[in-house]
């Protein structure tokens, strides 16, 4: 009988080899190698699907595949590890990966559209990397992939690069995000000289050595710094893990890449914020859950920084006035949901909402595609308008993403999200940090149902403002298909762990994504993922009104508070000719239009560091050098002068004897009186 897990290096390989075909004959080829990426990657969409089902029956894959170096301290390997986590995630990749190949058959068809294979080739190799980076069995190789998708996200935001923007914005994007993947270099290198290995499961897992160092006395079996405490060290570690996770998942304060990746082709934006580059941080950060439960502080870091871009990055949505900058911008604050919900334990809800997100997000970037093509690439939403009746598939899959975003029940985002306010609501009443988390995350509610409606209504609704909008170019089935397929999971996908109505109602079993993390091999990372409160870091803390109560109250303000953030915008900008109201904000626009100027903050900051930079250099090269050249010159002087009797002749030898002689003589004889 075939093993579905024999094809786990196919499911990687084959996006990789439709990136070496579109490199290489994309030119000879349709569309320039679009069919062959469609075709891999429907192909390790349908092997993901059939790997799901075989751990569904509780079976595991955990192998080493190749050991490129080694040694008496520890091994270097590539290998694949498959559990839930990992195989869910599988499926989501590999789907939206195909979606976005297919619908780009509909955005990349301009006349005079030029480097198609440079394009595929991008896409194939961005969709193996991510894909490598799922199934890698330990952090160094992860590491190595996580690396690639940032690469790969360089190349496709600058694919237009003869065009001012793009370049800038690609190279943005690598070197903020390579900042933070410094601090995770430093990492795995911690990893390894701590724990000897870094590998994500098993018995000698550095998860599970770590939380036997916690339970022995003294940490016994680890390596620490100097004698420093384990727990302390291995928070010390975690943070550092963290830089490029921060960098990756775009939260504050290196979120600063993403908006300017808008400048990237839509279906890019649609891959890189829904199941690539900017999914990779949190799924990182959920593969090592088993190690980041046994350190608190760190977990209250990602749960603050969480609970903070999440709200930071809804007020600048508020102002934007380009399709695909307010949906940057929400992307940042839904990554940042999910890094509350793993900060306070709710490791099941933020796999949750990092699904739904993945499903809805890639929906909302590929109809603002389909809105940016007949509209002939204009994303200023001032000059759309009336596009509900002229674009009406369009209209009705963006509106369930929407309404999935902003929260409202029974779309897919309310299920989510309100688990990962829950989480943090109920393990912050006893931790304050967490609890300042969940308030941002709960104030970040009504924004995000705000400047949601405020794009939906003013690109859908009332009366058309431009010529364009008037008559929009008409979209193909490669746009529709895919926006469909993503409509419907938009609507249905949050029924996969309907928690809310099982604890109210009392029902068992409707909680299908926590009963899929918690099989046999949901302990994988040395912890079961089925509630990390009851063995991690928090309590449930004194519920109000016990855990029903606690359930509906905190639903029925999530959906409160969105459904008021939908009704203003109803109001401001459901009309026939809406106004700019953000401009009563004053100067308070300004500021969230320029992104609270951070932009030019780091600019600042870089600059000031080259001067710093600038006069180490001096002081080094003045002084320091200064010094150790001036007693190496008073040397190499005196050397100098030595060197000149130093001339081979043997007769110059010979006078220069004789002549000592005799000086030695005659100082001897006027010291002995010879010659008195």
């Amino acid at each position: 009988m075939v093993d579905a897990f024999a094809y786990v290096p196919a499911v990687v390989l084959l996006p990789f080899f439709s990136f070496l075909v579109a490199l290489g004959a994309g030119k000879y080829l349709p569309k320039g190698g679009a069919f062959g990426g469609i075709a891999a990657t429907a192909g390790s969409f349908l092997l993901s699907l059939w790997i799901a089902a075989t751990v569904a029956g509780g079976r595991a894959y955990n192998e080493t595949l190749y050991t490129w170096a080694g040694g008496d301290q520890f091994e270097l390997t590539f290998g694949a590890l498959v559990d839930p986590l990992s195989a869910l995630m599988l499926v989501i990749v590999t789907l939206v990966a195909l979606l976005v190949h297919v619908f780009s058959l509909g955005y990349m068809n301009d006349e005079g559209e030029t480097g198609l294979p440079r394009y595929y080739a991008g896409l194939g190799l961005f969709t193996a990397s991510m894909l490598g980076f799922v199934v890698a069995d330990n952090l160094l190789m992860a590491f190595m992939f996580f690396e690639l998708v940032g690469l790969c996200s360089y190349l496709l935001i600058g694919f237009h690069f003869r065009e001012p923007g793009p370049p800038s914005a690609a190279k943005k994007a690598f070197l903020v995000t390579r900042f933070g993947d410094y601090f995770f270099l430093v990492g795995v290198v911690a990893v390894f000289a701590t724990f000897g290995t870094a590998a994500f499961a098993g018995e000698g897992s550095f998860p599970a050595l770590a939380e036997a160092a916690l339970a022995a006395d003294g940490g016994a079996g680890v390596w620490t710094p100097g004698g420093l405490d384990v727990g302390t060290w291995f928070t010390v570690v975690g943070l550092l893990v963290l830089g490029g996770v921060v960098g990756k998942s775009a939260q504050f304060p290196l979120h600063t890449w993403l908006p300017d990746a808008m400048e990237g082709p839509t279906p890019v934006s649609a891959l890189i914020h829904a199941a690539t580059m900017v999914a990779a941080g949190v799924y990182l950060v959920a593969r090592m859950y088993g190690f980041y439960a046994l350190t608190p502080t760190t977990l209250a870091v990602i749960a603050f920084i969480g609970g903070f871009t999440a709200l930071f990055a809804a007020t600048m949505g508020v102002v934007k006035d380009e399709l695909k900058q307010v949906l940057a911008y929400s992307t940042i604050s839904q990554y940042g949901y999910m890094m509350l919900a793993l900060g306070a334990g709710g490791y099941v809800a933020a796999v949750f909402h990092l699904t739904t997100h993945a499903f809805f997000k890639a929906l909302l970037f590929l109809g603002a595609g389909s809105v940016i093509i007949a509209m002939h690439h204009n994303e200023d939403m001032w000059d759309m308008g009336g596009l509900r009746s002229r674009m009406p598939v369009t209209y009705y899959t963006f509106l369930a993403g929407s309404l999935a975003l902003a929260g409202i029940f029974p779309f897919a985002g309310f299920w989510s999200k309100d688990e990962v306010l829950y989480e943090a609501l109920v393990h912050g009443l006893n931790e304050p940090l967490l609890l300042g988390g969940y308030v941002m995350g709960l104030l970040a509610v009504p924004v995000t149902a705000f400047y949601t409606f405020r794009m939906v209504f003013l690109t859908f609704h009332g009366e058309p403002r431009t010529d364009l909008a008037e008559d929009p170019e008409p979209v193909r089935w490669n746009v529709k298909g895919p926006l469909t397929v993503l409509g419907t999971l938009a609507v249905v996908t949050g029924f996969i762990n309907m928690v809310p109505v099982q604890k109210v109602l009392g029902l068992e079993g409707i909680d299908y994504l926590h009963r899929w993390l918690d099989n046999e091999w949901g302990g994988i990372a040395g912890l079961s993922s089925h509630h990390y409160a009851d063995i991690g870091p928090y309590s449930s803390g004194s519920l109000v009104g016990g855990e029903v109560g606690t359930v509906l109250v905190g639903a029925a303000v999530s959906l409160g508070l969105a459904l008021a953030g939908l009704g203003l915008a109803w109001r401001l900008y459901n009309v026939a000719s809406p106004a700019e109201h953000t401009a009563k904000l004053g100067g308070i626009k300004d500021v969230l239009y320029n992104n609270y100027y951070l932009d030019e903050l780091q600019v600042w900051i870089a600059y000031r560091t080259e001067d710093v930079a600038g006069g180490a250099d001096v002081f080094d090269q003045g002084i320091i050098d200064g010094v150790v050249n001036g007693v190496s010159s008073v040397s190499l002087a005196g050397g100098s002068r030595v060197r000149r009797i130093q001339t081979g002749l043997v007769s110059q030898y010979a006078a220069m004897l004789t002549l000592g002689l005799i000086a030695l003589l005659v100082l001897v004889g006027v010291n002995g009186g010879w010659f008195l």
